[in-house]
């Protein structure tokens, strides 16, 4: 490894990355390392993640929770089962470094919390309304598809997992959990080794489980989203953890303060 080595890494299979990110990497002789969730360019499908991005972008927050609930209220007690809004609020609505209490109550209603069909249909409804544009055209031009993403790896670039679905691999019950992993393999197989490829696990959840199972299909490195510097021979290899964009100058100076922490420390990235 370089004296000073940094790894760069890409999350999702944006268009953005090939149209905007690509040409500076080779401008400056850099690769890159990418990571896209199987669905987006196998199925031209809006991910629930992004569909929740835009929904976000688009509409009020108040507006938004209130619609919500409204949709929660008219599917509770019929087909589906969960606890009061009130009492769901109080156990998930709790803010965190870049969200309020209420984006982050939103974002895990549909992410995890609520059944995953009906947390689609919510999804899809709140999007038709707030987004107003139809969501297989809009996947399209979001995303990168296998032409492009073909001419990132002849560029050079790094090609790894992200999941198919974009799931919170540790939230899925092992049989999907497997599933999910297995079909991203599937679908990127032209463009990973078998025997050693690396995953960048959707909201960098997981768990033991999710390693053990990774470890035994090749992988042989996971990254997470804790925020901080790694340590390599120190650090777990399957819980290798990272500085987020927002991070850096001129977002936040959180940067200098990792940076400050790790000065001195052997086998820093």
């Amino acid at each position: 490894m370089p004296e000073k080595a940094l790894l760069l890494t890409f999350d999702d299979g944006y268009l953005d990355h090939y149209s905007y990110v690509l040409p500076v990497l080779k401008a400056h002789q850099m690769q890159g390392s990418f990571f896209m969730p199987g669905k987006t360019f196998a199925e031209d499908t809006l991910l629930d993640v992004n569909k929740i991005h835009f929904i976000l972008a688009s509409a009020k927050e108040s507006e938004l929770l209130e619609e919500l609930y409204r949709e929660m209220d008219h599917y509770r007690g019929e087909e589906y089962s969960f606890p009061s809004n009130r009492e769901l609020f109080q156990e998930y609505g709790k803010s965190s470094r870049f969200d309020t209490a209420e984006t982050v109550f939103i974002k895990r209603m549909l992410q995890t919390v609520l059944p995953e069909r009906l947390r689609a249909d919510i999804a899809s409804n709140l999007f038709e309304r707030f987004v107003g544009m139809e969501e297989r055209a809009f996947s399209r031009e979001l995303y990168m598809n296998r032409d492009q993403i073909r001419m990132m790896k002849m560029a050079g670039m790094y090609i790894g997992l992200h999941g198919y679905d974009h799931y919170w691999l540790a939230s899925l019950p092992s049989a999907e959990m497997k599933e999910d992993v297995e079909k991203a393999l599937d679908v990127l197989d032209e463009w990973i080794d078998r025997k050693a490829w690396v995953m960048n696990y959707p909201y960098g959840n997981t768990s033991q489980e999710v390693i053990q199972y990774i470890a035994e299909r090749g992988c042989i490195l996971g990254l997470t989203t804790e925020v901080r510097a790694a340590c390599l021979g120190a650090d777990d290899p399957y819980r290798i953890p990272r500085l987020d964009c927002n991070d850096f100058p001129p977002k936040s100076s959180h940067y200098y303060e990792f940076l400050s922490a790790f000065s001195g420390r052997e086998g820093g990235v």
